[in-house]
C-alpha cells in the first residue's frame, strides 16, 4: 500500500477513469489480513495510482461522540446533547495509511468550497474539521461516514492485484456505503455482481 495526499487525489481526478467512484471486493485468496473481506469504496484512481476507504470495518473503542471532544469539535457537555444522527455515526477503518487521519465520506448535499471533493453526482470526500463541526450542530451531510486512514496503490498496482485475482468490483450504492449494518455488506456486495458468497472460490476471476 502507498500513501497519497489529497491533493494528489484531485490531481488523479483531472484524469478521470479506471473503477474510481466503484467498490473493491476482497476476495477470499486476498493475503493481506488487513483486507480479508473488506469492501473499498475507490475515492479515486487513475495512471497515478488510487486511493479508497473500507466501508465494511468498524473501529473498534472509537465512538463519534468522544472523537469530537478528544478533538476540540465539542466539549463534554455538548457531547450528552448531540443530535441523533451526529450520535450514532459510524466510525470506521478507512485502511492501513494515515490512521490517525479521518476522511468523512458523505452524499452531496454537503459542499465546503476547497476541501471538499465532488467523486461522481451523490458523494463527496471532505476531510477537514469544519464538516465534523457541521454534523455536531446538525448542519452537515444527510448521509456520511467517518473513515480513519485509507488504502493507497501506487500507479499500476491495484490493475496488477486485479489482474491476480485479489479483487472483484461492482458499482457502489448508498447502503453499501452508508448502511449500517457492515457484517454483511462483503456478501451483498458480492450478490451485487451476481456471486454467492457460499460458491466463491479463490481462483474465481474478476469483475
Amino acid at each position: 500500500m502507498a500513501a497519497m495526499t489529497l491533493d494528489k487525489i484531485r490531481s488523479s481526478r483531472k484524469r478521470r477513469g479506471y473503477l474510481e467512484g466503484h467498490m473493491l471486493i476482497a476476495m477470499p485468496g486476498m493475503t493481506d489480513p488487513r483486507f480479508a473481506r473488506a469492501v473499498i469504496y475507490l475515492c479515486a484512481h487513475s495512471k497515478d495510482g488510487a486511493m479508497g476507504l473500507v466501508v465494511n470495518q468498524r473501529a473498534r473503542r472509537v465512538k463519534f461522540p468522544d472523537l469530537l471532544v478528544q478533538l476540540e469539535v465539542i466539549d463534554e457537555h455538548e457531547a450528552i446533547r448531540l443530535p441523533k444522527r451526529a450520535g450514532g455515526m459510524q466510525v470506521l477503518k478507512g485502511g492501513p495509511v494515515e490512521t490517525q487521519r479521518g476522511f468523512v465520506l458523505h452524499s452531496s448535499d454537503y459542499h465546503a468550497d476547497d476541501t471538499t471533493m465532488p467523486i461522481d453526482r451523490d458523494v463527496s470526500l471532505t476531510a477537514t474539521l469544519d464538516i465534523l463541526r457541521a454534523i455536531a450542530s446538525d448542519s452537515g451531510p444527510y448521509q456520511a461516514i467517518l473513515a480513519l486512514g485509507y488504502a493507497g496503490w501506487s500507479p499500476g498496482q491495484l490493475e496488477e492485484e486485479i489482474q491476480q485475482n485479489g479483487w472483484l468490483s461492482c458499482e457502489a450504492d448508498n447502503d453499501l456505503l452508508f448502511g449500517e449494518d457492515l457484517e454483511s455488506k462483503y456478501a451483498r456486495a458480492l450478490r451485487k455482481i451476481g456471486i454467492d458468497p457460499a460458491m466463491l472460490v479463490n481462483s474465481a476471476g474478476h469483475a
